[in-house]
């Protein structure tokens, strides 16, 4: 009788760990919360912004590599402020809600290798000064300088019917 009982426990318990590796397999693929604040920094070419993306993350590599997705996620949905002789920039997404009424359409925009790189480029060619890399606790926080071409990424959400077009509720 004990030896019985003793095998249903052993059972259980590889059952129950089994389960707990499956959760924690799933939830590490889980997608992350957006985490990053964007500064303008100068105005660029004609259509575009160069914006400077802190991005965190535990590794400082994957910080800078996460920076040019969040810098396109930020143009469309958060927009940035201005500073002294440089105007601030709306969302160029009109609702809150648009990243997830049309997530099918962000999820693949925004994945690795995605869409979203076509509007972006890295503009110090990844090199990061010293006052840009800093450490927060256990994550690093890196600034990185990007330009986004926010008038070729406007009319590509327009054309896909992502966001509305300028001047739309206007008559001609």
């Amino acid at each position: 009788m004990k030896k019985s009982i003793k095998k249903g426990i052993l059972l259980l318990l590889a059952s129950v760990m089994l389960c707990g590796v499956t959760i924690a397999t799933a939830a590490g693929k889980k997608k992350q919360p957006w985490r990053y604040e964007i500064e303008v920094v100068e105005v660029g070419a004609q259509g575009t912004y160069l914006i400077k993306v802190w991005s965190y993350a535990k590794k400082a590599n994957d910080a800078i590599a996460q920076a040019t997705r969040n810098a396109v996620h930020g143009v469309i949905f958060k927009g940035f402020t201005g500073k002294p002789g440089i105007s601030g920039q709306k969302a160029l997404a009109a609702s809150p809600n648009l990243e997830e009424s049309k997530k099918d359409f962000f999820d693949a925009f925004f994945a690795d290798g995605g869409k979203y790189m076509k509007f972006v480029n890295i503009t110090n060619n990844g090199s990061i000064s010293a006052q840009d890399r800093l450490k927060v606790g256990k994550e690093y926080k890196i600034g990185v300088i990007v330009s986004v071409d926010v008038s070729a990424l406007r009319k590509d959400l327009e054309d896909a019917g992502i966001i509305t077009r300028l001047g739309a509720g206007f008559a001609e």
